[in-house]
């Protein structure tokens, strides 16, 4: 039973040297803007996803690129012998979560309140390499 697990975890850790992921936490923009630019990314080629979120007038489109070459600098950190051109990186997945929300009042007519809501968003982006060389 020892041999066998030991050929799982390194199956697993091979598996594993395909995709690299980083994380964004407590973005302060709201969610909403942010799904808006995550789904023209997802799936996407880097290259491509890259060159999109580049030309994009959203604010949030400049956190995401930032993010994602953090993403491709982790896959490269794992890595280091093969090049990017060869693995043929693209998006594998994107999520985008809600955050802390803070919470502020405004002030209304007649000594009212309204309750504005500041929202934040957690962002994973996860990579994944399709391998020419390797045949499944």
């Amino acid at each position: 039973m020892g041999v066998r697990k030991r050929e799982r975890a390194e199956q697993v850790k091979e598996a594993k040297k395909n995709i690299a992921f980083a994380k964004l936490n407590n973005c302060p923009t709201s969610p909403r803007k942010m799904r808006l630019m995550a789904d023209l990314v997802r799936g996407e080629n880097v290259d491509k996803a890259l060159n999109i979120l580049k030309f994009s007038s959203k604010e949030s489109s400049r956190r995401l690129e930032k993010l994602l070459l953090s993403a491709i600098a982790n896959w490269q950190a794992k890595n280091e012998d093969a090049s990017i051109e060869d693995a043929n990186l693209f998006v594998q997945e994107i999520r985008v979560d809600g955050g802390t929300m803070l919470k502020r009042l405004r002030t209304a007519p007649q000594g009212r309140a309204h309750r504005i809501r500041k929202r934040s968003n957690h962002v994973t982006v996860v990579l994944g390499a399709k391998d020419n060389t390797q045949s499944n």
